[in-house]
């Protein structure tokens, strides 16, 4: 009886296989990590060749942590780090050795020299995007530039979790959630742009058939087969990109739902029917189709991180530390706190402070009010991401910010919304299991893979009174906001 699903995540720090059963739950897991090569500042690369023999090796692994896995085995799919871009000729070999990742930044120039034309507000009418040197489409721009001889060997540009596939099965596809994001494809279409290709300068030829995540891509090529231990008839899914992924993975499926994902950063993503064309948002379709308005927010864990360093030099825990702030009430006796400790990704000469302090005022107030100021800063940006629409329904919570109750019970309260954590943290495999269990017809779409395999913990209902108190509060965050901007040009004169 075929009953488990075969789920590949090719992260950044590891490539990762995991068995999961009908229900949801991982049985199994393993993973091999793999470096980050850097050449020079600011470059980024990995071995795709590595990804593949990562890949061999922690499914072969997995597969003898559960009794009779390999028969089991019903279907596979991928997800992936996105933007790594990879690129094979006729005959599939690699004509480069190494992929530039998501966050190498040698491609700025390239993006510069892009945005002195002038036609970025069109380009993001096609795109819905912004130029930014994580798109793979300036990613090709700087081999065009540094390395013709490669690309003018290459037949297919195929990202990171698209060259498993092709290691698996042979076939040459991406999926329209990478495509989203590529700076190459038009959103409405849903398909590549001539447009865009002609403005970057990059044969159309090049980019392989754009396919639906859950869509059947192909069986296990006989060698692929024999190496893994598999039967060779398994289908093996289009798969997505792993943020795409994990949104699903994490249950946010429906227009009206967001995700928030913080780490050292903020990613908040709420969810449409179609784009939301703005420039300071980046605009990502998902594993099941609907349109996630994104922004990374370089305020987050970041600030707790430095705060805990600042105040205790790192000799309490961040469960010390959240308890301290627990102790402060509410809008921690009006103490403000800007969380912009790195600028911002759109303001980088943005700076920190904490505003209102009075001898009232103590350890306790000052870290409630750091948190507080990270949700202030993203409540600033939340409408601009519904696109009109209003506050979401709910967001689910994501990633290390997830497991800081008070957090929570404050972001919550702050945008009148309430949040849900998933039990299961590898959204990413959770995702491609509803992906798998759809496609095998063991559930009959989306939303009942969701109901079946996303579990929550419990919802986080906003607090009424604390919603009264941050909504007397914002306006006062946003004037100080902006009357910050004023002081950044001076400040950075007295730093050089």
């Amino acid at each position: 009886m075929r009953d488990l699903y075969l789920a590949i995540d090719v992260g950044t720090g590891s490539l990762r296989a995991a068995l999961v059963d009908q229900s949801g739950r991982i049985l199994a897991f393993a993973h091999r990590e793999h470096d980050q090569i850097v050449p020079r500042f600011g470059w980024s690369e990995q071995s795709p060749a590595a990804w593949w023999s990562g890949t061999q090796s922690a499914v072969r692994e997995v597969l003898t942590l559960v009794e009779n896995a390999a028969a089991r085995v019903a279907v596979i799919c991928a997800c992936g780090q996105m933007h790594g871009t990879v690129l094979i000729d006729a005959d599939g070999q690699l004509t480069r050795a190494n992929a530039p990742l998501w966050n190498d930044k040698r491609s700025a120039p390239q993006v510069a020299d892009f945005a002195a034309r002038g036609i970025s507000a069109q380009t993001l009418q096609v795109t819905a995007n912004m130029p930014a040197p994580a798109w793979p489409a300036f990613k090709l721009a700087w081999m065009a530039e540094h390395d013709p001889e490669a690309l003018a060997r290459t037949a297919t540009v195929l990202m990171p979790k698209d060259w498993i596939n092709f290691c698996l099965t042979g076939e040459r596809a991406q999926d329209v959630t990478e495509a989203s994001l590529s700076f190459l494809m038009d959103w409405r279409s849903r398909d590549w742009s001539q447009e865009m290709c002609d403005h970057v300068g990059l044969d159309r030829a090049l980019l392989p058939p754009l396919r639906q995540p859950g869509e059947v891509l192909g069986t296990l090529l006989p060698e692929a087969a024999r190496d893994l231990g598999l039967a060779r008839d398994i289908p093996v899914l289009v798969g997505a990109g792993d943020y795409p992924m994990a949104l699903i993975g994490s249950g946010v499926i429906r227009p009206g739902m967001g995700s928030d994902v913080t780490g050292t950063s903020t990613i908040i993503t709420l969810m449409h029917e179609e784009a939301v064309i703005d420039p300071e948002i980046s605009s990502v379709l998902s594993a099941n189709g609907h349109w996630g308005a994104m922004t990374l927010l370089d305020a987050g864990g970041d600030a707790v991180r430095w705060a805990r360093r600042a105040f205790h030099d790192n000799r309490r825990s961040y469960a010390d530390v959240a308890e301290e702030a627990a102790k402060a009430e509410v809008g921690a006796n009006a103490l403000f706190f800007l969380p912009y400790l790195s600028g911002e990704r759109f303001h980088p000469e943005s700076r920190a402070q904490f505003f209102g302090l009075t001898a009232a005022h103590g350890l306790p107030q000052m870290h409630r009010a750091v948190l507080e100021g990270v949700a202030f800063s993203v409540r600033q940006t939340l409408d601009r991401l519904q696109g009109g629409h209003g506050r979401p329904e709910r967001i689910v919570a994501a990633s290390g910010g997830a497991k800081n109750a008070l957090w929570l019970q404050i972001k919550a309260s702050m945008y009148d919304v309430p949040y849900l954590v998933p039990e299961e943290l590898e959204c990413g495999v959770i995702g491609a299991a509803m992906l798998m269990a759809v496609a095998n017809g063991d559930v009959a779409d989306i939303p009942e893979a969701t109901a079946r395999m996303v579990r929550f913990q419990g919802e986080v209902l906003p607090d009424p009174k604390w919603v009264e108190t941050y909504d007397r509060m914002m306006p006062i965050y946003a004037r100080l906001y902006e009357s910050a901007k004023g002081f950044y040009a001076d400040l950075d004169a007295l730093t050089t």
